[in-house]
């Protein structure tokens, strides 16, 4: 990938969600790198700190400037500690990027309660905690930007009903969020990804899936957690000083024209 081009120099970054669930490249991974190759300070939170020391290896192998901080991001008080973390390291919190998440595939009558909640809490409690620590750092020093991963999977109909509804719920709340904090100057908007090929989903994949799910798109290509990495950059960066509220769908048009093959 590039080099550093400096487009979030001064800038300190919280990902959570920093590290990848195998071997390669995840989106916090990727996320996290490019923000310190850009030039922010990051911190680095996952609830596995091994996760986070492997995306730290390649930021510090590049003279990049981040630390780990393990916390659970559905318990209020690892999210208020890690925030409380990055202001100490860093004097500062500018940028805020919620990733994790998990898939519970099941319909509305297979879904026991258990599982239903368990999504819940991770995918959409757990960007509520953090921002409630997070938002009051940020008025404390003019504002910041806020990015929530949803998914092209809470835009429509999806074989995969909790996951499908927590991430239509990102939408919802991003948008509430960005009109609650936009006059303290405090940007919040979602990506939307498509069907990106990471290690998430390459434990499962046979090659023939792959294939069909890279010609499901317009393109015709594969996407990557770089292609969501590029993403976030731009969302963090003042050039979009002036976009808040909205969801950027990184899908090669998946939503647009193509009936879904996740």
């Amino acid at each position: 990938m590039p080099g550093k081009g400096g487009r979030l120099e001064g800038k300190v970054a919280v990902v959570v969600g920093a590290g990848s669930s195998g071997p390669g490249i995840g989106n916090g991974k990727a996320i996290s790198v490019l923000f310190a190759r850009e030039g922010a300070h990051v911190l680095l939170v996952d609830s596995a700190a091994e996760r986070a020391n492997e995306t730290l290896g390649i930021i510090k192998g590049e003279n990049g400037e981040a630390s780990v901080f393990e916390a659970d991001a559905t318990s209020a008080l690892d999210c208020e500690s890690a925030i409380n973390a990055a202001a100490d390291r860093y004097g500062q919190i500018n940028i805020l990027v919620n990733i994790v998440g998990i898939l519970r595939r099941d319909t509305v009558v297979e879904v026991t309660e258990e599982d239903w909640d368990l999504t819940m809490n991770v995918n959409v409690k757990s960007i509520m905690l953090t921002s409630k620590f997070a938002v009051p750092k940020m008025i404390d020093t003019g504002g910041g930007s806020i990015i929530n991963m949803s998914s092209i999977a809470g835009m429509r109909a999806y074989n995969t009903t909790p996951y499908t509804t927590s991430k239509a719920a990102i939408i919802g709340l991003t948008m509430s969020m960005a009109a609650d904090h936009g006059r303290d100057n405090i940007r919040v908007n979602c990506i939307a990804p498509g069907p990106l090929y990471t290690p998430r989903v390459a434990v499962i994949m046979t090659k023939e899936r792959r294939e069909q799910r890279k010609n499901s798109n317009l393109l015709g290509t594969e996407g990557t957690a770089w292609d969501v990495a590029w993403a976030a950059v731009y969302l963090a960066s003042e050039e979009s000083r002036w976009v808040t509220g909205t969801i950027l769908p990184v899908d090669a048009g998946v939503t647009a024209a193509i009936p879904d093959l996740i």
